[in-house]
């Protein structure tokens, strides 16, 4: 399965396929799914992922 990348309006970047994110030390945070959706609008509390701090904040982008 190829990595996707799919901008969600007014929300998150979902990222489907296989993944790794690293924190800023270089440890493997790992995913339980084959789907990540990162933060894009800055409000999330679980940086980088998304929380759905968007719809409180109301992004738009």
């Amino acid at each position: 399965m190829a990595t996707k990348v799919t901008t969600v309006k007014d929300g998150p970047l979902m990222v489907k396929g296989q993944i790794e994110v690293l924190d800023p030390q270089g440890q493997l945070i790992t995913t339980s799914t084959d789907t990540a959706y990162f933060c894009r609008c800055g409000a999330s509390g679980k940086k980088p992922f998304c929380d759905g701090g968007h719809k409180k904040i109301s992004f738009q982008g």
